[in-house]
């Protein structure tokens, strides 16, 4: 009963995680063209480090000692899931076309994970995780393509692709880097180190991005209220949401839950732009949230039921 408990805690912030990460995809596309990469990533990033270090501050100077200890694994967190991470996704968004980002983007993550966490945290994958991952699989191709599986031919691999490929990837380490977070350190403190760890090392890049890429900022009020909503929303709330997942499911059953990122942006579309909601939307839906409680459900009971025959 105690392990469905931390079970369903799990999904719920992994799902609070997705939620807000589906309006990040849709908001840095739509200033990808104002702010460049590097920079927009700086600016989220200090943003959140404003909101979150005020509350974790006291937290921070009282595990100061732990927190030295570990410095080297925070610092390569940081700069993977912190500074490269969204970077390179932001870099991706300049050069590839929206259905090669979303389909990377969502797919690549949770299998790069799960094969990860098999190698390192040597989380075992169940028949039950595999069929759920290829049902998501489905399910965010289906919903990309419009059902129509024809629209595949117009996937071109690009230069950009690799940029997202690459974002996946970190995102997958990521992932398992936080599953080795010391158990004694606050999750409050570790995210604000990390941010703090993460937006010191994105400053070097800006001044490498100025070499590579001549784009002028465009700051306005427009600009201000989204990072309010990159730094608070997507940043300190998604990864304190995400972080928690990965402890209470482990890094695979937890990236899995990617694969909603696709949906939930539909239906903010749907209520937000007025789109209209089709047949392809519910049939998509049905697979990803199969795939999902086929994953996250029926392997843990078929795991404990191994363990009670033993």
């Amino acid at each position: 009963m105690k392990h469905q408990r931390h079970t369903t805690l799990g999904f719920l912030a992994a799902l609070l995680a997705v939620m807000l990460w589906s309006g990040n995809f849709i908001v840095a596309r739509g200033i990808a063209g104002a702010v460049p990469p590097v920079q927009l990533s700086l600016l989220r990033w200090i943003t959140a480090g404003i909101i979150i270090l005020p509350f974790t501050f006291r937290i921070i100077i009282e595990q100061w000692k732990l927190i030295k200890q570990h410095i080297v694994y925070l610092s390569i967190t940081a700069f993977i899931g912190i500074s490269l991470f969204n970077t390179f996704l932001y870099v991706g968004g300049h050069f590839t076309p929206a259905i090669n980002l979303a389909i990377i983007g969502t797919s690549a993550s949770p299998i790069f994970a799960t094969i990860l966490a098999a190698i390192f945290l040597k989380e075992k994958v169940h028949f039950f995780k595999l069929t759920g991952m290829l049902l998501c699989f489905i399910g965010v191709i289906f919903l990309i393509t419009k059902g129509n599986w024809l629209h595949l031919q117009q996937f071109n691999f690009s230069k950009g692709d690799i940029w997202v490929l690459m974002s996946a990837l970190l995102f997958a380490i990521y992932t398992i880097l936080v599953k080795k977070k010391p158990i004694a350190l606050n999750g409050n403190a570790f995210l604000a180190v990390i941010i703090s760890l993460g937006s010191l090392f994105l400053v070097p890049l800006l001044w490498v991005q100025n070499f590579f890429w001549q784009q002028p900022t465009t700051l306005n009020m427009h600009i201000f209220w989204i990072m309010i909503y990159l730094g608070a929303g997507a940043s300190v709330l998604a990864y304190l949401s995400w972080n928690k997942a990965v402890l209470e499911l482990g890094a695979s059953k937890t990236a899995l839950m990617g694969n909603l990122i696709p949906l939930f942006s539909t239906i903010e579309a749907v209520l937000l732009l007025n789109e209209k909601f089709y047949k392809v939307h519910v049939i998509s839906s049905i697979l990803i949230i199969l795939g999902l409680f086929l994953a996250n459900f029926l392997s843990i009971k078929s795991f404990t039921f191994k363990k009670k025959q033993i």
